[in-house]
């Protein structure tokens, strides 16, 4: 069973960082792209970002390109996301996702908040 546990939300203030986890297990995280998404409150999903098993191909929503950087640590089935020079939209509930993102997708774990205000 797929499980997926999202951790690292809070409340920041405009300009700040939160780094985001994403504890996976119940499949073979090194073999699969990973995604964030996120959904901000009254909107749909979000596809925010994704990568590829090694690493080597990282895509980024023109919302959060050069602020964002996705990663992940294979030995130990987790996923990152290192969000820099946050802004109010970038509040959310950011889920992580098996796989790449489609108008299907639907969140597997529980979330986690980021709140940006002042």
């Amino acid at each position: 069973e797929v499980q997926l546990v999202e951790s690292g939300g809070g409340l920041v203030q405009p300009g700040g960082s939160l780094r985001l986890s994403c504890a996976a297990s119940g499949f073979t995280f090194s073999n699969s792209l990973m995604s964030w998404v996120r959904q901000a409150p009254g909107k749909g999903l979000e596809w925010v970002s994704h990568i590829t098993p090694g690493s080597s191909v990282r895509n980024y929503a023109d919302s959060v390109k050069d602020r964002f950087t996705i990663s992940r640590d294979n030995d130990k089935n987790t996923l990152y996301l290192e969000m820099t020079s946050l802004k109010p939209e970038d509040t959310a509930v950011y889920y992580c996702l098996k796989g790449g993102y489609t108008s299907d997708s639907r969140p597997q774990g529980q979330g986690t908040q980021v709140t940006v205000s002042s």
